[in-house]
């Protein structure tokens, strides 16, 4: 299975201790040369920026079609306009990504995707955690995720955890 990753993704799963659950469902992570700059930068230290240095399992892309990244930043930031054209340079199984605007791009691209909430109803049903509500509020808590209360019941009713 070929994943591609956006920063959101892998800076918040960092965030609460969770990074792990990418690897453990995909494998692999293929992450574009801006997304690594997005985490690494030294003037904005963020979560998951010692990850993608050392772990093996998350592998830093080039982008080819730059005519098409620079195309995709008129409407995306430059990590989202990678990320998508690495998903098409190499015809990716999925492309982990949050932003709205960025889903809308890769929905009219006819690239399949799913977020940070996806993953972790994934990683329910896989059974490598147990709830999702604690890592829902940690993601709310302690990495500043932005998650609209329709859209947490939604997921909580979707992994039987509705109260």
């Amino acid at each position: 299975m070929i994943v591609i990753s956006d920063t959101s993704p892998i800076n918040n799963l960092a965030a609460i201790g969770y990074l792990h659950l990418l690897q453990e469902i995909y494998e692999t992570v293929m992450i574009p040369e801006a997304v690594y700059r997005e985490l690494t930068d030294p003037e904005f230290p963020v979560a998951g920026a010692t990850e993608v240095q050392t772990l093996d399992w998350i592998n830093t892309c080039a982008c080819r079609d730059l005519s098409l990244v620079e195309a995709l930043c008129n409407e995306l930031d430059r990590g989202e306009a990678e990320a998508i054209a690495l998903t098409l340079q190499f015809q990716a199984d999925v492309l982990l990504i949050d932003e709205r605007q960025g889903r809308l791009v890769a929905d009219k691209l006819h690239i399949y995707y799913t977020g940070i909430l996806g993953i972790l109803v994934e990683a329910k049903k896989q059974s490598l955690i147990t709830t999702v509500k604690p890592l829902l509020d940690d993601l709310i808590d302690k990495a500043g995720f932005w998650i609209a209360s329709p859209l947490y019941n939604k997921v909580l009713q979707l992994v039987e955890e509705n109260e």
